[in-house]
C-alpha cells in the first residue's frame, strides 16, 4: 500500500455512512458507484461489468485489498483542500463550484474538430494542441466500441484522425479510469479526458501512483449531468426505429453542429441502411436524463473541480439555429492556465476571456442542486441509506439560501419516494449483462438512402 494512504484516513472518510461499506463492491451494491473504473486500475482484482439498468459496474476476480480500491473510488467520497488552491481563485465562484482561477469562452480552430464536437471542440482542440506542440504521446478517453457502437470504450488516441473519429458526447456508461495503466506506461506525458467523476478518481490516483502522477500532462473534465445506463440508450434507439441494437451501425448522442441531433444509422439484414435522429431536448430531456445512475442525483461535482480544464456549454444564452459550437473553459489550475494560453497563442483555440458570472449563468441550476443535495442527505440519513462523504464542498448554504420553502421540503421530503423507487433501501443485484454480439464487419456497403428525423 502507498505511503500517501492510511486505512485511519479511508476509516475517518466513511464514518457517516449508515450501512457498512468496506469495499468498492459494497460502494456498487448500495448505488454510489459511478463507474469510472479507478479500483480496477489500482486494484488488480477488480475487473469491471456491465450492468445493463446501472451501468459500469466492480467484480472481484481475485483476493481483493479493499483500501486499495476504496483510496480512488470518487463514488464514496470527494474532499477538497483549499490551501492547494492557485492565489488567486476567483473567490465568489469558489464555495460552489470549487477552483476557477479564469474563464474563457472560445472553440477549436480546426472546423473539422470544432463541427463534429458537442459544443466548439475545444477540449479536442487542447488535446490536439497537446499531441502536436507539447509532443505528449496520447489521449486516454472515451469512444464509440467497435461493432457495438451502442457501447463505450477506453481508447488511447495519438493524431488528428484518432480525435476526429472519436470527437462527440457519449451519454452512456465508461470506464476510462480503468486504463489509467496506458497512461502511467507511456515513454512521455500523456492527456485524461473524462467526466468530473472520472477526473476526480484519476486526481486521487495520482496521490498513490507517482508514475501517473508524473505522466498526466492535462487532465480535462467535461461538464457532466448524469451517466444513463445502457437501457436508456436502448430506449433512445428503439424511438428513432431501431428495434434491435445488434442492428446499430453508429450511434451518436451529439455534435454535427451545436448542440447537434442524436443519430443512429442501422441495417436490417440485407437492407439498404437507414438513418434517424432526435433533437437533443427529445433524446436527453425525455429519455436518456430519466435513466442516470442514482449517484448522480447526489453529486456535487458537475463541472470537473478537480481537473486542470473544465470544459461545458456556453448556456447562458439562446442558440440561434446553425450557429457553430462555443465552449465554456474554466481553468483550475496552473497547468491548465498555462496550456490553455500557450494553445490560444499557438492558434489551437481561438477564446476570449469572460466575466465569472457567465458560470453560474450558463449551468443554472447546479448551484441550487448543492442545496437540494443537502435536503436528500437529510432524509437518506434518516433511512440509514448511504450517502459519500464530502469534505470542504459546502452544500447547507445554498439549501438555506438558494431554495424556496417548498423546494426545500421537496428536497427532503421527495426523496422518501425515491428511496423506494430506485430501491436505495437495501443492496441492489450486480447481475453482469451481455450485450448481443458483436457486429460483424460489412462484405459490401450500402449507401444511406431513408432518414426520419424526431422533434
Amino acid at each position: 500500500m502507498s505511503a500517501g494512504f492510511s486505512k485511519a484516513a479511508w476509516t475517518a472518510e466513511s464514518e457517516e455512512m449508515s450501512r457498512k461499506i468496506e469495499n468498492v463492491l459494497d460502494v456498487a451494491k448500495n448505488q454510489l458507484c459511478t463507474g469510472c473504473g479507478a479500483c480496477a486500475f489500482a486494484d488488480p482484482s477488480i475487473q469491471m461489468i456491465d450492468v445493463f439498468d446501472q451501468g459500469r459496474r466492480p467484480a472481484q476476480n481475485g483476493p481483493m485489498d479493499a483500501t486499495l480500491g476504496m483510496a480512488v473510488c470518487p463514488g464514496a467520497s470527494l474532499s477538497h483542500d483549499a490551501t492547494d488552491w492557485p492565489a488567486d481563485t476567483i473567490p465568489e465562484l469558489a464555495k460552489g463550484w470549487g477552483p476557477v482561477l479564469e474563464l474563457w469562452e472560445g472553440f477549436a480552430t480546426d472546423e473539422e474538430l470544432r463541427f463534429r464536437a458537442s459544443s466548439g471542440g475545444a477540449a479536442s482542440g487542447l488535446a490536439l494542441f497537446c499531441l502536436e506542440q507539447r509532443k505528449m504521446e496520447g489521449v486516454l478517453h472515451t469512444g464509440a466500441q467497435k461493432g457495438q457502437p451502442y457501447l463505450n470504450e477506453t481508447v488511447w488516441s495519438q493524431s488528428r484522425e484518432d480525435l476526429l473519429a472519436r470527437t462527440g458526447s457519449r451519454y452512456a456508461p465508461a470506464s476510462p479510469c480503468e486504463k489509467l495503466g496506458t497512461l502511467e506506461n507511456a515513454q512521455k506525458p500523456g492527456v485524461f479526458i473524462g467526466k468530473p467523476c472520472d477526473v476526480a478518481a484519476t486526481h486521487k490516483a495520482r496521490k498513490l501512483r507517482p508514475a501517473l502522477d508524473q505522466k498526466l500532462g492535462l487532465t480535462i473534465a467535461i461538464f457532466c449531468a448524469g451517466t444513463p445506463s445502457t437501457k436508456g440508450t436502448f430506449e433512445m434507439m428503439e424511438a428513432m426505429g431501431c428495434k434491435d441494437p445488434a442492428q446499430a451501425l453508429s450511434v451518436r448522442y451529439r455534435g454535427k453542429g451545436w448542440p447537434g441531433m442524436a443519430e443512429v444509422v442501422y441495417q436490417e439484414g440485407s437492407q439498404e441502411k437507414k438513418s434517424a435522429q432526435m433533437t437533443y431536448a427529445d433524446s436527453w430531456g425525455n429519455i436518456l436524463q430519466k435513466r442516470r445512475q442514482w449517484r448522480c442525483y447526489i453529486c456535487l461535482d458537475h463541472t470537473g473541480e478537480f481537473a486542470d480544464l473544465a470544459v461545458g456549454d456556453p448556456w447562458y444564452r439562446p442558440i440561434p439555429k446553425g450557429e457553430p459550437g462555443r465552449s465554456l473553459i474554466v481553468v483550475r489550475s496552473e497547468r491548465g492556465r498555462e496550456i490553455l494560453h500557450e494553445a490560444i497563442a499557438k492558434g489551437y483555440i481561438q477564446a476570449k476571456r469572460v466575466e465569472p458570472a457567465k458560470l453560474p449563468a450558463s449551468q443554472v441550476g447546479f448551484q441550487a442542486l448543492r442545496g437540494k443535495i443537502w435536503g436528500r442527505r437529510l432524509m437518506l440519513k434518516a433511512m440509514a441509506v448511504p450517502f459519500p462523504k464530502y469534505r470542504n464542498m459546502p452544500m447547507f448554504r445554498f439549501w438555506w439560501k438558494d431554495l424556496s420553502l417548498s423546494e426545500k421540503l421537496r428536497s427532503i421530503f421527495g426523496t422518501l419516494k425515491r428511496i423506494f423507487v430506485k430501491k436505495l433501501h437495501k443492496e441492489v443485484s450486480l447481475k453482469p449483462w451481455t450485450p448481443p454480439p458483436a457486429r460483424k464487419p460489412e462484405s459490401q456497403s450500402h449507401p444511406v438512402t431513408s432518414s426520419s428525423s424526431k422533434s
